[in-house]
C-alpha cells in the first residue's frame, strides 16, 4: 500500500459509523486489511476501482457519495436557455421539469402539493428579457429529452394516462398546465407534443375540430378523444350555500373563484352568466383566477370560495359536491408526425386499453364511450 498526497475527500468514516459497522467488520467483508480502512478515511490512500465499488456495494451508497473532488475543482453546470411553459413568471428558484423538442428546449414549472416536494429536473436561474426566455440550472439533462412527451391541457384526469403509459411502456408524460387555447398555440409553435383542449363551437355544439380549422388551417393535426366529462358548479360538501344555479352566483353571501380567459370553463361560465342575464361585475371574485381545474376546486377545499366552475373529477378529487351543468368532450391533438414517434405510439396504445377506460369512469367520472377514438 502506498500513501499519498490528494485532494479526493471522502465520507467514508461518517457513513461507515452512521451505519454502525466496525473498521475491522468492513474490512472483512471487501477483503482488504484494517489499516486499509484506516488510510482511506485518512485520505492518505486513494483506493482503486474495484475496491472503491465493493465499498460503495456494502455501504449501499454510490461512489460519488464516499468519494468526491473538492468544490473548486468541479466545473459548475452551464444554465440551460430555455422557453418556459407558464401562463405566469417564473421566480428564481422555482422547480422544473426539462424536456427538448427538435433543438429547442423548454421548461415547465412544477408545483408542490400540500405534502410532497414536486419532482424536478432543475431550478430557474434568471429570468431574461425575451419573453419567456429563462436561464435553467439543470441537474442532469441527459435523461430529459429521451422517451419524454409533454402534455399541455387542464384535465386532472390526465395524470392517470401519463402514470399507465410510464408503466407499461417506460414513456415519462410530463405535464404543462394550461388552458386550451394555451395548450394549442404551444402546440403549432411546436412547444409541446400533445395539447389537451375542449373548445366548443358555438354554433355547431362540436368540440375542437371547428376552432382548428380556423385557427390552424394548415396544420396536419391528429385529434383523438381522451374522454366525455362534466363541468358544473363545485361547492362544499353539503353545499351549505345552497347554491344550485348560475343566478346563485350573484347572491351577496357568495363568493366565486373564476378561470383564466382562454380555458373552456372561462368560455362556459361566460356563457351562461349571459344566458341567466347575470352582468359579470355582479359576481363576487369574478376576476379571481384560478389557474386549473384542480386549483379552483381547490380554493374551495380551503373556503377562499364558496363556488368555482370545474369538472366533476376535480370535485371528486377532494370530496366535494358537484352541481353539472354542461357535457363535453376533451380531446388530445398532435401533430401527425408526432403520431408516429415510439412515445407517441406508447400513449395512443394506453388509450385504448380498458383499465385506463375503468379508472377514468370510476375514479374521475367521464364516459370513456368514445376515448381512443379518432375525431374526423
Amino acid at each position: 500500500m502506498v500513501l499519498v498526497n490528494t485532494q479526493v475527500k471522502n465520507r467514508l468514516a461518517a457513513i461507515r459509523k452512521s451505519r454502525g459497522i466496525g473498521a475491522t467488520d468492513l474490512a472483512r467483508r471487501i477483503n482488504v486489511s484494517r489499516p486499509t480502512i484506516y488510510a482511506i478515511e485518512a485520505g492518505t490512500y486513494i483506493p482503486n476501482t474495484e475496491v472503491a465499488l465493493h465499498l460503495a456495494r456494502e455501504l449501499e451508497v454510490t461512489v460519488e457519495d464516499l468519494f468526491s473532488l473538492p468544490n473548486s475543482l468541479q466545473k459548475p453546470p452551464e444554465p440551460v436557455a430555455a422557453e418556459m411553459l407558464s401562463a405566469l413568471p417564473s421566480p428564481k428558484g422555482q422547480p422544473v421539469r426539462i424536456c427538448q423538442i427538435g433543438s429547442h428546449w423548454v421548461g415547465i414549472p412544477v408545483s408542490a402539493t400540500p405534502y410532497y416536494m414536486p419532482e424536478a429536473d432543475g431550478v430557474v436561474q434568471r429570468s431574461t428579457r425575451a419573453a419567456g426566455r429563462t436561464e435553467l440550472l439543470a441537474f442532469s439533462k441527459e435523461d430529459s429529452s429521451q422517451k419524454r412527451l409533454i402534455l399541455a391541457g387542464c384535465d386532472p384526469a390526465t395524470g392517470l394516462l401519463s402514470r399507465m403509459v410510464e408503466k407499461l411502456a417506460g414513456v415519462e408524460i410530463v405535464s404543462a398546465a394550461a388552458s386550451s387555447k394555451l395548450a394549442l398555440k404551444w402546440l403549432c409553435e411546436g412547444k409541446v407534443h400533445v395539447a389537451g383542449s375542449h373548445l366548443e363551437d358555438s354554433a355547431t355544439g362540436e368540440f375542437n375540430r371547428p376552432y382548428l380549422r380556423k385557427e390552424f388551417p394548415n396544420e396536419d393535426l391528429l385529434v383523438v378523444t381522451f374522454a366525455r366529462w362534466e363541468e358544473g358548479l363545485v361547492v362544499a360538501p353539503g353545499n351549505p350555500k345552497s347554491i344550485a344555479k348560475i343566478e346563485h352566483l350573484a347572491r351577496r353571501d357568495v363568493t366565486f373563484v373564476n378561470r383564466e380567459v382562454g380555458s373552456g370553463a372561462r368560455a362556459l361560465i361566460d356563457k351562461r352568466l349571459k344566458k341567466a342575464g347575470v352582468e359579470t361585475s355582479a359576481v363576487a371574485g369574478y376576476d379571481r383566477i384560478a389557474f386549473g381545474h384542480l386549483a379552483a376546486a381547490y380554493c374551495v377545499v380551503t373556503q377562499e370560495a364558496d363556488v368555482c366552475l370545474a369538472t366533476r373529477s376535480a370535485a371528486q378529487t377532494f370530496a366535494l359536491d358537484f352541481i353539472p351543468l354542461h357535457s363535453e368532450r376533451y380531446d388530445l391533438i398532435m401533430r401527425c408526425e408526432t403520431a408516429e414517434q415510439p412515445a407517441a405510439k406508447s400513449l395512443l396504445d394506453v388509450l385504448q386499453r380498458a383499465t385506463l377506460r375503468r379508472k377514468l369512469e370510476v375514479l374521475a367520472g367521464y364516459d370513456t364511450t368514445d376515448t381512443g377514438s379518432l375525431v374526423a
